[in-house]
């Protein structure tokens, strides 16, 4: 192996494919050379602190559920908390069974993710291969718009106009004030905008030439569209299904406006139920003494909310790795 080439009577290593007489006439290119790789350093350092930092975060979120959570636990065994069918934690006989909240999430859940994914990725779908340069410039702007609103106007909106004039006065469907079907619904259009502006990002960055190559082959656009492009970008995809699931799942004030206040199983779209993440909301007012048993169902819940969706992003992971196609 050759030796690095220096120029006579320096002790500067030249770097490969810069003229090492060059350091000589000009010596602060080598000076230039070194700030770069400092440069360099700095910026490998910041990035390994924002991720590290990240990893940090949620390590001190789950920390910080766990310990209240684990006082629980000494006083209700966890499977009286997660079979138990009756949510009464601050009567005098308590009862501490997560079903009903569980029950009443998972209606509102399914119920938006019945409205989100179908018309989210028709919306990326016509974005990303189908509407003209003009049309794309107006939609996804006013898209975007819908993921800026409150969720707290999204519940209004539930409670005083999808319950009472939509499914009451027109579709004659006869829910109450409160329904977890008003509240699905909503919360579907909500996540409408994550799933769409997503998926469209994963369908344009797919490579034009697999475009160009099934075209070329006789394939119609649909058949295109259907058959490379989704596939070839399953992976973005089912990312923004699961960031949309997981905002369906940990989503407060839709629910806690419009699925109603009383917890208690629910077993059709058209009853009222509270959810996990509604309870968390109207009982952490500050009434609840720190350490009490009613103080510690917070966390209990909370705890809960964060296994469920770790669980859901790792399932999706599974898959995408499962199904994804390099290229």
């Amino acid at each position: 192996m050759s030796a690095p080439s220096t120029t006579e009577g320096s002790s500067k290593t030249a770097p490969r494919g810069v003229d090492p007489a060059s350091y000589d006439s000009d010596p602060s290119q080598f000076l230039k050379q070194r700030r770069g790789r400092y440069g360099e350093r700095v910026a490998m350092g910041g990035l390994i602190g924002s991720a590290g930092l990240s990893v940090l975060i949620t390590v001190g979120i789950f920390l910080a559920l766990l310990v209240p959570a684990l006082d629980f636990f000494r006083e209700i065994s966890i499977g009286d908390f997660l079979s138990g069918q009756r949510w009464a934690p601050t009567f005098a006989d308590a009862d501490f069974g997560v079903l009903p909240l569980v029950t009443g999430t998972l209606w509102t859940t399914a119920i938006g993710m019945l409205i989100a994914v179908p018309f989210g990725l028709g919306a990326a779908v016509y974005l990303a291969e189908y509407a003209p340069h003009r049309v794309r410039s107006i939609l996804k702007p006013i898209l975007e718009i819908l993921a800026g609103i409150p969720s707290v106007v999204y519940g209004y909106f539930a409670l005083f106009f999808v319950a009472p004039v939509i499914l009451n006065d027109l579709l004659h469907i006869g829910v109450g004030t409160f329904s977890v079907l008003a509240a699905g619904l909503v919360l579907g259009v909500m996540i409408i905008p994550t799933i769409a502006s997503i998926s469209e990002d994963a369908l344009s960055a797919v490579p034009q030439s697999l475009r160009q190559a099934s075209l070329a082959l006789g394939a119609n656009r649909m058949r295109t569209t259907t058959r490379v492009v989704f596939p070839a970008a399953i992976s973005g995809i089912t990312a923004s299904v699961v960031l949309g699931a997981s905002r369906a799942v940990g989503e407060t004030m839709i629910v806690a406006l419009a699925a109603g206040p009383q917890a208690r199983i629910v077993s059709s779209p058209t009853e009222s139920g509270q959810t996990m993440t509604g309870f968390i909301a109207q009982t952490a007012t500050g009434e609840s003494s720190p350490g009490t048993l009613g103080y510690n169902t917070l966390f209990a819940v909370g705890l809960l909310l964060f296994v469920v969706t770790l669980l859901m992003n790792v399932i999706a992971g599974m898959v995408v790795r499962r199904i994804r196609e390099v290229y």
